[in-house]
């Protein structure tokens, strides 16, 4: 079984933008399988947020095209959300999932003024 090590999440005002990065523990699985992330808001159940695949077809949530976007590197099998323009909704704790891992620590995104 995978773990992935998320990083990278913080406090930013509106407008502002963050990178978040999930390491996997296993480099060979991670670059055997689609890689997702989630994001679950305060007091709400998990939502999607982005998939990579390993061939190179990537999906971003529809209410979040435009601001966010998602890239794998597989040589450091690790999973990337470039987020962009945040809003006050987008404050979550967010974490990577793959076919074959629990759900993690994730990272703690807190957009406000």
């Amino acid at each position: 079984q995978v773990q992935f090590v998320e990083s990278g999440g913080g406090l930013v005002q509106p407008g502002g933008s963050l990178r978040l990065s999930c390491t996997a523990s296993d480099g060979d699985n991670f670059r055997s399988h689609v890689a997702d992330w989630w994001r679950q808001p305060p007091g709400s159940i998990p939502e999607w947020v982005a998939s990579a695949r390993t061939d190179g077809v990537k999906g971003i949530k529809d209410s979040l095209k435009g601001r966010f976007a998602v890239f794998r590197d597989e040589a450091k099998a690790t999973l990337y959300l470039q987020m962009d323009s945040l809003k006050p909704e987008d404050t979550a704790l967010y974490y990577c999932l793959n076919p074959f891992s629990n759900r993690g620590q994730g990272t703690q995104v807190t957009v406000s003024s």
